[in-house]
């Protein structure tokens, strides 16, 4: 998830978190109606450090009748003739503007609970989420008062034209890798479009969801939230991938390594981006994997809130036990393992950051969407068989090429079945484009100007022009 900015830069900047917050009470209970609620049946859930095992705190639990009273709130809120829906488009604009503001003031306070509750380091959540985040919201604000429809030529005496209306109450399901960053993914373009809001964090990870509950109090009758689920009208999903990265011989062999290795390990594996398939072409096979090894064995394990750690723990035990059942199959299945493998001794849920290489296509790794700091690195003789190869798949969401020839760059990218491809850089997202996948990997668009079709009715008007028509 690269942003404009390094995460080594942050050392310099003398990034660190602050003291470990202490969430009040009310901010772990749900948030409805730009107020704080407990669930009706008075239901609770720990929420866990993975990097300790200790718990957190206890967040309330919202339940069917939370969700009901959530969503009514939301079109209370949006119905014809509420404040929201009469504000102007570019006062939705300034609101936006304004929660960015606030994100920028509680940046390290948001980055720690984000560190916290998923494990990331902290330099990670302050240089890649919580920019992202920031920019996401500054990017839509933007959008507020540039919505608008066309006019069209039609037959005599008629005139046509559009009007892009909200869609209503949005339901947005937050996964646990990029909870806040998510967040603003979700509500950033809704709220542009004059939509309202029902949020369910993942429950591994609601700390950041309730932390921006407080803050949007600051802002006004902004966004209405609720840890609950409800039903949709219409679905924008984006479900994962096994990305596929080609690197041709041809290439600057050092920086495809350091890129497809920040692909496969940024987040611990923990992301639908994760590089998990390699094709590199057979005369820099050997090197290839040799520099890959050697970069992965510098990756610093550690304290999440620690400045250098680099590597983290997984979310949870039901996680680690699925990757390193994963990191077994291949094992057994004959790829030879380079380094990792294994979970590190007395740390809990860490997981050394694994290399296997002679993968074949048929094995599990290969195959699998692992989630985890697993990187699969292949063998190609030629373009044609590896773009075969690497479309190979029932995902479709990113790819990545490595070659100095344009030309090759711009034929393989043109060949892959992918709703991203990256050409010479990896994980380099920007709010400006259009982020989601083809096949499996899901429908609809995230980010840039086409998720804003997700958020939106198109109303076609047409009006006979006549005498009957006065001013």
């Amino acid at each position: 998830m690269a942003q404009n900015g390094t995460i080594e830069n942050g050392l310099a900047r003398n990034a660190c978190p602050p003291p470990l917050p202490q969430p009040s009470n009310y901010l772990l209970q749900i948030f409805i109606n730009n107020e704080w609620h407990t669930s009706i049946k008075g239901k609770k859930f720990p929420t866990i450090n993975p990097a300790t095992g200790v718990k957190i705190c206890d967040v309330e639990e919202a339940d069917k009748a939370d969700v009901d009273e959530a969503v009514r709130a939301a079109r209370a809120a949006g119905q014809r003739g509420s404040e929201w829906r009469l504000m102007d488009a570019s006062s939705r604009g300034r609101l936006l503007h304004r929660l960015a503001d606030l994100l920028e003031r509680e940046r390290a306070v948001l980055a720690t609970l984000e560190s916290m509750d998923t494990g990331k380091p902290f330099l990670h959540a302050f240089f890649v989420d919580l920019d992202g985040s920031i920019k996401t919201l500054r990017y839509y604000a933007g959008w507020t008062d540039k919505i608008h429809g066309k006019t069209m030529p039609v037959d005599e005496n008629f005139v046509c034209f559009t009007k892009h209306e909200p869609v209503g109450v949005c339901g947005a399901i937050i996964p646990w890798n990029f909870p806040l960053l998510m967040f603003m993914w979700k509500i950033a373009p809704a709220l542009a479009c004059g939509n309202t809001v029902v949020i369910k964090p993942a429950e591994q990870t609601p700390l950041t969801a309730l932390h921006v509950g407080a803050i949007i109090k600051e802002v006004g009758q902004l966004i209405k939230a609720a840890a609950a689920k409800s039903n949709l009208k219409r679905v924008t999903l984006e479900l994962g991938g096994k990305n596929p990265c080609i690197v041709f011989a041809d290439s600057d062999l050092q920086s495809a390594v350091e890129e497809t290795q920040k692909g496969a390990f940024f987040n611990q594996g923990q992301a639908c981006t994760a590089a998990s398939r390699i094709y590199v072409e057979e005369p820099v096979y050997d090197e290839f994997v040799r520099l890959s090894v050697e970069r992965a064995k510098n990756i610093v394990i550690g304290d999440p809130l620690e400045p250098r750690t680099s590597h983290g723990p997984q979310i949870d035990q039901h996680q680690f036990d699925k990757i390193l059942e994963l990191v077994d199959s291949g094992k057994k299945e004959g790829a030879m393992l380079e380094c990792g493998g294994c979970a590190v001794e007395d740390r809990g849920l860490f997981i050394h950051p694994t290399i296997f290489s002679d993968v074949k296509d048929h094995m599990r790794i290969a195959k699998e969407e692992i989630f985890g700091p697993v990187q699969c690195i292949m063998k190609f003789k030629t373009q044609e068989e590896v773009i075969n190869r690497a479309n190979s798949s029932h995902y479709g969401l990113t790819a990545a090429v490595f070659t100095r020839d344009i030309h090759r760059a711009m034929s393989v990218s043109a060949a892959m079945e992918a709703g991203t491809v990256w050409v010479n850089c990896y994980n380099a997202l920007h709010a400006q484009a259009p982020f989601g996948g083809y096949k499996m990997s899901g429908n609809g668009r995230e980010l840039g100007e086409y998720a804003l079709a997700e958020y939106t009715e198109v109303k076609a008007i047409t009006m006979k022009l006549s005498e009957q028509l006065t001013l």
